[in-house]
């Protein structure tokens, strides 16, 4: 078994493991929603991570993480001018816990980032079903960290996106939805046993793009269900200024079923990532919603 200070270089070189900031779009996303709406989300998410790649190579280090988070969301919908728009604030708690080659680095429990997001439609046709949506967020360091840690549920770090999603129909039930999106990220400057350091360094970040796209299909009034593949590339950091050559380049899925019921709305998601370029390989991710409308 490889030592841990031999596999904390392994993931230092890789990337640091990042807490989700993906943006993946459910079935139902790129609708613009009526006004007058505030709805209140609550999320189970669950990931797992079992191997560490290093430009493309398993490096055989057999790494175990695992995080499971709950967040709530408050929505509230309205209009600007004539325009559909939406805000929501969400927030969360949870934990990272390490096992399998990473046991002896200790894992982070508490909250975890939090985020503020807005949304607009400039184009929004229900009778054509055609819809273009942009939406800017916001993510706020306050999740739990320490720069003690190698692993933290927080980022100690802002960072902006913006994404744009359009849909339409391919059929009478069968809608293509597909969306662009890019992150920039703020510098995390108490950066210590994560950039191998016994002293804090600046640790700054390069935008993150993502691509994604699928179908989304309308079984009836009730259920609805689609599939997403979703590409991502850019990211790579620095130490101080020094870049560490771990461009991120991931493709991934991931599957969705949505119920429409009188209680409120279901979701269920799931996917993996199919192929990592540099970091850690996401092997399973399964989130769980259930939204209620007043």
């Amino acid at each position: 078994m490889k030592n841990p200070g031999y596999l904390l270089f392994l993931f230092a070189l890789s990337g640091l493991y990042r807490p989700a900031l993906a943006i993946d779009l459910q079935p139902g996303d790129i609708v613009a929603p009526p006004p007058n709406i505030t709805a209140v989300t609550i999320s189970y998410v669950n990931s797992q991570n079992n191997d560490l790649f290093r430009n493309g190579v398993n490096t055989g280090a057999d790494p175990k993480l695992e995080s499971n988070a709950v967040f709530l969301r408050l929505t509230h919908t309205y209009t600007i001018g004539s325009l559909p728009a939406v805000t929501y604030l969400q927030t969360g708690t949870g934990t990272l816990s390490t096992d399998g080659s990473l046991a002896a680095f200790p894992g982070s429990k508490g909250m975890t980032d939090s985020g503020i997001v807005t949304a607009i439609w400039p184009y929004a046709n229900q009778a054509t079903r055609t819809y273009f949506g942009v939406a800017g967020y916001l993510y706020l360091p306050t999740g739990d960290y320490s720069n003690a840690k190698a692993f933290n549920l927080g980022s100690n770090r802002y960072a902006q996106a913006l994404q744009m999603g359009y849909q339409r129909p391919i059929s009478k039930n069968v809608d293509a939805a597909v969306a662009v999106d890019t992150t920039w990220f703020g510098a995390n400057s108490a950066c210590a046993a994560a950039c191998l350091s016994n002293q804090n360094l600046q640790l700054t970040q390069k935008p993150l793009y993502t691509a994604q796209a699928g179908p989304i299909y309308r079984i009836n009034q009730t259920y609805t269900v689609g599939a997403t593949y979703v590409y991502v590339t850019g990211g790579e950091t620095a130490w101080n200024g020094v870049e560490r050559n771990n461009t991120l380049v991931t493709q991934r899925y991931f599957l969705s079923g949505v119920a429409h019921t009188r209680i409120g709305r279901f979701t269920v998601q799931y996917g993996n990532d199919i192929t990592t370029m540099n970091g850690f390989m996401e092997s399973n991710r399964l989130i769980v919603r259930y939204a209620k409308a007043f």
